[in-house]
């Protein structure tokens, strides 16, 4: 389709660019992670076909642990739908201490979505026309992993936050690279009280 055409103009480079740029190994198949928190254990599956760049940097703060025994440091509930943000906050007075010791090469990483017609992912592109949203391939639903943006065009390195429920409003803004496939109810539960005791990648 003509929009999706014209997002790939704006994305040249590609994921391999970034993986290389970012130090990064570069992950271009589906993984699953789980997650064991404060309130019980749930089961991620994470877009690495669609997002290998988001995916590849979740999984490397996985393997240093920087999600170890970490608060969920902001809840957002509405009526309908809940924000559960975890990771490692750059607002908090720790943080640098903390970044030294993860030894991350970016504070961000590039805004990557993915649009149905295209082979590639889109980087640095927030879509603009609520039309283009009926092309993307990853939309948030209930369970989705997005990471936390760092303006119009990049994302966090370090944190994320799951949503509870569809929000079409959000999608193509942020990068969502995943989805709770089992233990839903065990994340409508978590309160601000609650932490990532830790997260495993699947063997």
């Amino acid at each position: 389709m003509f929009l999706a055409s014209a997002c790939s103009f704006k994305s040249q480079i590609d994921s391999n660019y970034y993986c290389q740029k970012l130090k990064l190994n570069c992950i271009k198949n589906n993984e699953i992670v789980y997650f064991k928190t404060s309130k019980g254990n749930f089961e991620v599956k994470l877009f690495g076909k669609d997002n290998p760049v988001t995916v590849s940097n979740f999984i490397e703060n996985i393997e240093n642990n920087i999600y170890k025994n970490k608060k969920f440091y902001k809840i957002i509930s509405y009526p309908q739908h809940k924000f559960i943000h975890s990771g490692v906050n750059p607002e908090n007075k720790f943080y640098i201490e903390q970044n030294q010791a993860i030894n991350k090469t970016s504070l961000s990483i590039p805004l990557e979505i993915k649009f149905k017609e295209e082979t590639k992912p889109t980087y640095k592109y927030q879509i603009k026309n609520p039309y283009e949203a009926e092309d993307l391939i990853n939309t948030f639903e209930s369970g989705s992993i997005a990471m936390v943006k760092l303006g119009k065009s990049k994302s966090s390195s370090t944190e994320f936050f799951f949503v509870t429920n569809r929000i079409p409003e959000l999608d193509g803004r942020y990068s969502i690279f995943g989805k709770i496939i089992k233990g839903l109810e065990v994340l409508e539960k978590i309160d601000q009280a609650d932490y990532i005791k830790e997260v495993k990648i699947s063997n």
